[in-house]
């Protein structure tokens, strides 16, 4: 299936990666991770039945960094740079169903790939990188979205994730960036990755979970599978180790901003898509994400399973639309009615 994917400037065509009703569409933002409520009954179960370590041992590790620095240059794989540096990007919208306070709830989430130019040592969007090619560092942009309704309020959140492209240079994600907004405030989290492995600072509205300079040391960032799956889903760590769980559920259950045990494979299902499991058994928490095999390696779906009052409960998201665009161009109020056509409200 060919797709059409217009630029203020050119079009582009290409094969589709099986995409399900293709049109064309405008987005905006970007992102992922979770909120909590002003009184939050999950927040008081989970800080009651969890007690987590951060120790990891040096078995563990060793798993995770191998994986990691098993890398390649993801550039070099037939049809990435026709497909990834078009001038465009990916956008997926999701059907959500979210568990949030032992219920599912209905809303949508969206994903938004894009590879852009990122500066390793400021951690933030190069804007001229021919100016700055020793510090310059080409990534696979996530930016991941959920929104979602519980009773009369709403959650928004959005999390940006940044992966080399190059995997044998630089080869683990660089930085994850979180944020929450509902009607009792807002959080904003960031895990950065330097020479000595991962920090975290957190700002949030809640007395005492704010938090500078936490380490999180080599584990492998959960986040990032998102982008590895696009990038290399040879690099994503099967077997156990340790990993820094999805901000998204260390926001919304209040576990310990730590490292956790895990445990992770890559298998084929029958219908030929690729599935990426990661278990955290001492957090009663699994994800399991379904993708094509083929490059680009669209995401179809994924499935996290979590203990949500006291009941085991499974969120849920399946892709129904996709398209390429430069939504970046498409700011108007004319061009609202795209947002429509996508079924965003």
């Amino acid at each position: 299936m060919n797709i059409e994917v217009m630029t203020s400037k050119s079009a582009y065509s290409f094969t589709a990666l099986k995409a399900s009703n293709v049109l064309i569409a405008a987005f905006m933002g970007a992102g992922l991770l979770a909120g909590i409520s002003c009184t939050d009954p999950d927040s008081q179960q989970e800080k009651s039945g969890t007690n987590m370590s951060s120790s990891t041992s040096n078995s563990a590790l060793l798993i995770s960094e191998q994986k990691q620095t098993e890398g390649r240059n993801a550039a070099e794989e037939a049809g990435f740079s026709d497909y990834w540096y078009a001038g465009v990007a990916e956008l997926n919208v999701f059907d959500l169903q979210q568990a949030r306070y032992g219920e599912l709830r209905k809303g949508d989430a969206v994903m938004i790939f894009v590879t852009e130019d990122f500066s390793r040592k400021g951690l933030v969007k190069l804007d001229n990188p021919g100016a700055n090619r020793e510090d310059a560092v080409k990534v696979m942009k996530c930016n991941f979205t959920r929104n979602f309704q519980t009773g009369i309020y709403v959650y928004s959140t959005m999390q940006s994730i940044f992966t080399p492209v190059d995997g044998t240079q630089d080869p683990a994600t660089l930085k994850v960036s979180t944020s929450s907004q509902e009607w009792c405030g807002h959080v904003f989290m960031e895990v950065d990755r330097d020479k000595n492995g991962y920090s975290a600072q957190v700002n949030s509205y809640f007395e005492g979970e704010s938090a500078r300079d936490v380490p999180l040391g080599n584990a492998f960032a959960e986040d990032g599978l998102w982008n590895l799956i696009r990038l290399n889903p040879d690099a994503l760590p099967v077997g156990k180790f340790q990993a820094i769980p999805s901000n998204l559920d260390i926001r919304l259950r209040h576990v310990p901003l730590s490292a956790a045990s895990a445990e992770a494979s890559l298998s084929k299902a029958e219908d030929g898509e690729m599935v990426y499991e990661i278990q955290y058994p001492e957090r009663g928490r699994s994800l399991k994400v379904y993708f094509d095999a083929q490059m680009p390696r669209a995401i179809n779906r994924w499935e996290e399973t979590v203990n949500s009052r006291g009941q085991v409960m499974t969120t849920t998201g399946v892709r129904r639309k996709q398209i390429q665009l430069d939504y970046w161009s498409y700011n108007q109020t004319k061009d609202e009615g795209m947002r429509m056509e996508l079924g965003l409200h």
